[in-house]
Parts: structure tokens; C-alpha cells; sequence
């Protein structure tokens, strides 16, 4: 394998547990080189059969490696380009050497990828090496062996409150909306202060002291409409939460409706109502 010596490019080695989580994961390198160690595609295949995630990636990856060694002839000699600015993917094969192979051993696939990290690192010595793993143990490992490890972090949520929750919460509510809301009039979204757009059907909680309502958002008339407690099979709703959750599973314009919170609030009740 041919990895031209560009020092200021990284060799970003991937473990298999990254090509698992995310099998675009070879296009998240920015204009670095990545580098799929043999025993990843082998351990890759392994996964190749069955229903889970895990299968639908592996299955997903392999597919994609297939159409970029179409592309070009020389994928296994001198890897293939990954896109406008991205840098090169290599899949790569190597001994190890003998004194390595005293500290390793060769049967286990982590021991391998770790070996293979060694290798590159001295034979490209002024570039920089990172092997990314989602195995906190190999990360150690590497660590021990001087060489730079880091988790695979595309995908993961930074922080919590960027998630899109499906609700909102307006505190200090003019009363004179609520009570419009209560009269079944709908309430133009413009009339509300919101620190964003909403977005179709998301839910509001409106307080003002103690009086408060509960409404959804119609993206059609963009207007708030008051939402009302109701049954479904003899299920009721106990909190707003639980409220929000029935109305948008028992809306047929909704196809597909995520739940999420901890166990024991009734999701998987509210959905089988």
C-alpha cells in the first residue's frame, strides 16, 4: 500500500466497532486519510447477517466499500478518494514484526488493529496517527503503546437540551390567550412570543399563575389550539406529557410517532391503546 507522506494529513485507523455504529463513518474525516485494517472487513462480515442495527450497518458498509472499489482499479495499492475535499480511504494489510509480535498477540483482532497502528506510525513518522475505536479498553491499550486513540464522536449528542423534546413550555402566559383557548378559539402563533419557530404538531404548556392550558400546534393555519384530555380503550392520560403522547398517536395524519422517557411513564401502554 502506497500512503503518500503528507505530514500535515492524518491517518485516521478505524476499528470495527466504529463501522458498526455509523458505516458512513469512512466520509467523517475531513481531508485525512482513513485506513480499514483487513481484520475489520473480515470482522465487519461476521455482522453481515440478521436484523439489528449492527446487521444494517455492516450490510450498508460493505456495499458502499463494493462501489468504491469499482471506482477505481487500484483501490488495494493506492486507496481510493473519498470526495471533494475528503482526503483517501486505504484497506491495509500487514505482518507484524517480530518484535511486536512478542508483546501482541496475532489471534485477536484488537491486538491486530493495535499492531497495525504501531506499524504506520513508524513508517510514517511524521504524520500523525489516530486510532478510533468506540472500546475504551483499546483506546488504553493504544495509549500504553504511545499511540493517539480517540472515540468515534459523530452522532452523539453533546448536550441534552438540544434535543427537540416535542413540547414547550410558556411560563407567565397572557391570561386573555388562555382564555381563548378555553372559548375553542384558535390562537394565530404570531400573537405568542417564542424564542423559535415551532414546529408541526408540537406541543405547549400555557401558565399564567395557576391557570394554565395545553395546546398543539397546527402548521396549516399556523394557530394554537387548545388540546383536551381524552380516552382511548378505557386508557386515560394522567399528566400533560401522557396527553401529548395519546393525541399523537391517535392522529392519522401522524405516520410516525417517537416516545421517549423513563421507564415506568407509560409509553409502551399509551402506544398500544
Amino acid at each position: 500500500m502506497n500512503i503518500a507522506k503528507k505530514d500535515k494529513v492524518k491517518i485516521f485507523i478505524l476499528d470495527t466497532n466504529v463501522l458498526l455504529f455509523d458505516h458512513g463513518a469512512i466520509y467523517h474525516f475531513e481531508d485525512n486519510d482513513v485506513v480499514i485494517p483487513m481484520v475489520v472487513l473480515e470482522e465487519v462480515d461476521k455482522f453481515k447477517r440478521g436484523n439489528d442495527h449492527i446487521n444494517f450497518e455492516a450490510r450498508q458498509f460493505i456495499r458502499e466499500l463494493d462501489s468504491l472499489a469499482i471506482q477505481s482499479k487500484k483501490f488495494f495499492r493506492e486507496g481510493v478518494e473519498l470526495g471533494e475535499d475528503k482526503g483517501r480511504l486505504f484497506v491495509y494489510f500487514h505482518d507484524k514484526s517480530k518484535e511486536i509480535d512478542d508483546i501482541l498477540t496475532q489471534k485477536k483482532p484488537d491486538n491486530q488493529i493495535l499492531a497495525m497502528a504501531i506499524h504506520l506510525k513508524r513508517e510514517y513518522p511524521g504524520r500523525k496517527i489516530v486510532l478510533v475505536s468506540k472500546d475504551i479498553n483499546l483506546r488504553m491499550k493504544a495509549l500504553s503503546f504511545n499511540v493517539e486513540a480517540e472515540d468515534y464522536k459523530t452522532g452523539k449528542v453533546l448536550n441534552i437540551n438540544s434535543l427537540y423534546f416535542g413540547r414547550h413550555t410558556i411560563e407567565e402566559c397572557d391570561p386573555e390567550i388562555i382564555d381563548r383557548l378555553y372559548s375553542d378559539e384558535k390562537v394565530e402563533i404570531s400573537e405568542i412570543n417564542l424564542p423559535a419557530e415551532p414546529i408541526a404538531n408540537q406541543y405547549f404548556i400555557l401558565r399564567n399563575g395557576s391557570r394554565s392550558a395545553l395546546a398543539w400546534y397546527n402548521a396549516r393555519e399556523e394557530s394554537l389550539e387548545r388540546l383536551e384530555k381524552n380516552r382511548a380503550y378505557g386508557i386515560e392520560p394522567r399528566n400533560a406529557e401522557q396527553i401529548f403522547a395519546l393525541d399523537a398517536l391517535c392522529k392519522t395524519d401522524i405516520s410516525l410517532v417517537a416516545l421517549t422517557g423513563k421507564a415506568g411513564t407509560g409509553k409502551t401502554l399509551l402506544a398500544l391503546a
